[in-house]
């Protein structure tokens, strides 16, 4: 690969990117300094001198890593509480979706660093706080429509949107992808199970309505 001339923080999203590569393409044993100079076609020792420990690679890559998931999350896109479950399930199905078609790639190094932070603490505290954004905006909606239990909701929607994408990636259904439709259909039985959403005439379903929900004068 031909050599790149690249500076400051461009530089720094090249190494984070091919590093994310490596991982998917890899594995954890694939990504070091080295590998990581030669496949972006830098200089030798250019990653070493933006990362010089494992550990600074690893946090590099986590960093650049929830910047990406956060334009496929694409939480700006998400709707206000008051939309109602339907939106909901639209939303979290789409952002679902893209992680498993055009961010498979990324997925897959998601869980490749999300297991090594299992043997590194110092990693681990790195990773599950680059991750508090959509855990935070996603208990600000759920609480917005009325749970109950805004923090065991979160981490059911949480636990099933990464278990359906590991089983797709990794696991027993990687080779099958389940449609737009699909996804958005099992998101809004879970949804309903936990938010009891009460529907409008015609069964369209609606914002919650109650006590907690009732605009004020």
């Amino acid at each position: 690969m031909s050599e790149r001339t690249t500076s400051g923080a461009a530089r720094a999203d090249l190494v984070a990117d091919t590093a994310l590569a490596l991982l998917a393409e890899r594995g954890m044993r694939g990504l070091t300094h080295r590998a990581v100079d030669e496949a972006a076609g830098l200089p030798q020792g250019s990653t070493s001198n933006l990362a010089r420990t494992r550990q600074a690679l690893l946090e590099l890559a986590v960093r650049r890593l929830a910047d990406r998931e956060a334009r496929v999350l694409a939480l700006h896109e998400m709707p206000d509480p008051h939309a109602g479950l339907d939106a909901l399930a639209d939303g979290l199905a789409l952002a679902t979706h893209r992680a498993l078609t055009g961010n498979r790639e990324l997925t897959l190094a998601r869980y490749e660093l999300a297991l090594e932070a299992t043997r590194r603490p110092e990693l681990r505290a790195y990773f599950d706080a680059t991750g508090a954004r959509f855990r935070d905006r996603l208990r600000a909606l759920v609480t917005g429509m009325g749970s109950p239990s805004p923090d065991r909701h979160v981490l059911s929607l949480v636990a099933w949107a990464d278990g359906l994408m590991f089983s797709c990636v990794a696991g027993s259904f990687s080779s099958r992808v389940p449609s737009l439709d699909d996804i958005r259909a099992d998101l809004r039985e879970l949804l309903d199970g936990m938010l009891d959403a009460r529907r409008k005439p015609g069964g369209a379903s609606g914002p919650l309505t109650g006590p907690e929900n009732t605009p004020t004068a």
